[in-house]
């Protein structure tokens, strides 16, 4: 019987640089698009004999004696191994429970240093590049979880193991990429959940609590400002944090801006842009320099990398690297709206996400996931 492992197994064979090969059975498009670091491409189906391509098989993996198969949920990866397993005595062979949809849902967490008294870790979303973050007050321990993803106990388990005690739930924006969390986390543990005050103009349909432009939220001794922020979305804000960390969701990346034709589509984003334009150069670029970056998305490539740092070490950067390293950040304003024209390829289902994600549209466990699947796509 072939053995199955988990996903978060695999992250930790992959981060202790164990020998095996991994081999991913999908479609060459869905491979293509997305898939596990390192994975080799050996399209097979839920149905499909070995017969005939074994040497094809051994040539791909060359000498690794420890295989991992992997597919979308773990069917014809699944059929892979267990044909291996009767061909051959060469491999010691495996299969990734859940395939893809399971490895969508392992999650790292890094607690931030030098943050002062503020405690701030950030929640990330290995396969999505998604990156939530529970911030907290040391001496109170009183926090609240910004733009958690739907898998809620995974902030609530990082808040638990700061010590600290969940007292409210912050979206920054309309995700369009992944299903928030941020209203279920927010009845999970009966606390107010927060939007900015331009959500209405959305047509949000959730019950929330509107954060007013520049107010500030106490939370223990903490002070969170909701800066107002639109051009990813119109009703953005990002959240400053002492005036030393400003959580900027799809505002800024590390090493670039977030892309704005997901809500303003009617132009090709152009309204977007130029209110990104104007957020960028007069509100974030605005801060001192010392203060940390903190977004809300890294970019996964097709490869499964971090374009920036790495699984569990913090995803950063500060208002001056980002000045002088983010060349869209050096472009006037109509480069910068032409540059923001051709984002590229959207993200998988987006505006059902939207619809979801406003209020508008029900879905249960299972198509969330399906909805959810590929790469994040919202940078620029």
């Amino acid at each position: 019987m072939v053995t199955t492992l988990s996903a978060d197994r695999l992250a930790e064979l992959q981060d202790d640089d164990e020998e095996f090969a991994l081999v991913d059975t999908r479609p060459e498009d869905s491979y293509e698009s997305w898939h596990v670091s390192g994975a080799l491409h050996f399209p097979f189906g839920p149905e499909e004999e070995l017969d005939g391509r074994l040497e094809e098989f051994e040539e791909l993996v060359d000498d690794a004696e420890r295989v991992i198969t992997i597919c979308a949920k773990g069917i014809s990866s699944g059929n892979l191994a267990t044909q291996l397993e009767s061909a051959t005595d060469a491999y010691n062979v495996e299969t990734v429970d859940g395939g893809m949809e399971g490895w969508s849902g392992v999650y790292e967490t890094v607690e931030l240093e030098g943050t002062g008294d503020a405690r701030i870790v950030q929640v990330q979303r290995r396969a999505k590049g998604c990156l939530g973050y529970v911030v907290g007050c040391a001496s109170s321990g009183e926090a609240v979880v910004v733009d958690p993803t739907a898998d809620t106990d995974e902030f609530a388990v990082a808040a638990e193991e700061a010590g600290l005690s969940i007292v409210g739930v912050i979206d920054t924006h309309v995700h369009a990429d992944h299903v928030s969390g941020g209203r279920q986390l927010a009845d999970e543990l009966e606390v107010p959940y927060y939007l900015g005050e331009r959500a209405t103009e959305r047509d949000v349909e959730v019950e929330y609590t509107a954060l007013e432009r520049n107010e500030v939220l106490a939370v223990g001794e903490r002070e969170l400002k909701a800066v107002a922020t639109p051009g990813h979305t119109s009703e953005m804000i990002n959240v400053l944090v002492d005036d030393r960390a400003l959580l900027t969701a799809d505002t800024l990346h590390v090493g670039s801006t977030g892309r704005t034709e997901l809500e303003f589509s009617e132009d090709e984003g152009e309204e977007g842009a130029r209110l990104l334009y104007e957020t960028l150069h007069r509100t974030i670029l605005a801060e001192p320099e010392s203060v940390r970056v903190l977004p809300g998305h890294v970019t996964v490539t097709a490869d499964g990398e971090f374009e920036h740092g790495s699984p569990g070490a913090e995803i950063s950067t500060t208002i001056r690297e980002a000045r002088t390293g983010i060349d869209a950040l050096e472009l006037d304003e109509e480069a910068f709206v032409d540059r923001l024209a051709d984002a590229g390829e959207k993200p998988a289902n987006f505006e059902e996400i939207i619809e979801r994600n406003r209020g508008a549209l029900e879905l249960p466990p299972e198509e969330r996931v399906e909805l959810e699947m590929g790469p994040n796509n919202c940078s620029a």
